[in-house]
């Protein structure tokens, strides 16, 4: 079942996500859930408080991305926390399912150590580097309830506060379900 996306201007997006255990309620099917709605909006991560929920849980596929080694990359973070970041700084377009149309160049370190339960529960500590680290530390950073658009300098995000306001009132075109913030009721 696909979930709204929650748009830029949500509290939800803001808030440091809580932890779950693993007796979370319908949890198998909130992922499997997750999983098609960020296939649905043609991304390649999502996190719980993009589709409404404080918790600790995203989803990564970059299994279709010509990146080597990550040919196979289909994975369940669950409760995460980064052991470590380090290398050197990496400049590279991203873009957000919560902020759609804007995309920015942002700098992160290229290599991430990462601590994390999987979809069964097994905990991992596992370090990625390249396109895989940096889905991990986008996604990462929205469970702890910061957007990549906090890494832009103050005057780029002054440029773009009117695209911002836009998407908070749901004034885009989306190719998939949002609810937005601040949208008249007439949407």
């Amino acid at each position: 079942m696909k979930i709204p996306i929650v748009a830029y201007g949500d509290p939800v997006l803001r808030k440091k996500a809580v932890e779950i255990s693993a007796d979370y309620p319908n949890l198998g099917e909130l992922i499997s859930n997750m999983f098609e709605t960020m296939y649905n909006a043609s991304g390649v991560g999502l996190a719980a408080p993009q589709v409404g929920l404080s918790i600790r849980l995203f989803v990564i596929d970059l299994s279709d991305k010509d990146d080597p080694g990550y040919e196979d990359f289909k994975k369940v973070f669950i409760n995460a926390t980064i052991v470590e970041e380090k290398g050197v700084i990496w400049e590279f377009n991203e873009g957000c399912l919560s902020i759609p149309d804007i995309r920015e160049d942002i700098k992160r370190l290229d290599t991430v150590t990462i601590s994390y339960y999987d979809e069964n529960w097994q905990l991992r500590n596992e370090t990625y580097d390249g396109l895989g680290a940096r889905a991990i530390q986008h996604e990462f950073d929205h469970i702890e309830g910061k957007l990549f658009i906090d890494k832009l300098s103050p005057l780029r995000r002054a440029m773009l506060k009117s695209r911002f306001d836009a998407i908070k009132k749901g004034a885009i075109d989306v190719d998939y379900k949002m609810k937005f913030p601040m949208a008249s009721k007439r949407r």
